[in-house]
């Protein structure tokens, strides 16, 4: 086999060994919801008073055809806070994944068709949350939402030596 065949597959194990799934899915949760939640925050002032200008804006911008812009200002801005928060804390998090990645599909139809790109990323990490769910550091994994148990995902496999 040539060297560099070999140092690219070695360097792949290596990868895989220093960044275990349950790793990966943690910087997916906390990536996407960072998005959402911060989103969030710009359309409430203190805690979750919603403004005047989101209300505005989902009556002019973002206008949906199927929705009441004042249902759509509340349900979107109470999403943006509420699924991040269980996202971060790896709770219910198959779920709130799939409720961000339908909001990331109504943004792409019906509000901003343009910003695909946008969208595809968000989208990029939200689909693994939904398909394996929150991994081994998390609250899902830890009470057994799951279906898995806590000791299956080894949180020590980054520093096992590999003969």
């Amino acid at each position: 086999m040539s060297s560099p065949i070999l140092a690219y597959r070695r360097a792949g194990a290596l990868a895989s060994r220093l960044l275990p799934q349950s790793f990966l899915l943690l910087v997916a949760r906390l990536g996407v919801a960072a998005v959402f939640f911060m989103s969030g925050r710009t359309k409430v002032d203190g805690v979750l008073h919603i403004t005047d200008a989101t209300y505005e804006l989902f009556r002019t911008d973002y206008a949906l055809p199927f929705m009441d812009p004042v249902i759509a200002a509340h349900v979107a801005t109470y999403s943006e806070h509420l699924f991040p928060i269980l996202l971060t804390l790896g709770f219910f998090t198959k779920p709130s994944a799939l409720a961000l990645f339908g909001m990331t599909s109504v943004i792409e139809i019906f509000v901003y068709p343009d910003a695909w790109p946008t969208h595809l990323s968000w989208a990029g990490l939200l689909l693994p949350l939904i398909a394996l769910g929150g991994g081994g550091w998390s609250l899902d994994r830890l009470i057994g939402l799951d279906g898995s148990l806590p000791e299956q995902d080894d949180i020590r496999a980054p520093f096992k030596v590999v003969a």
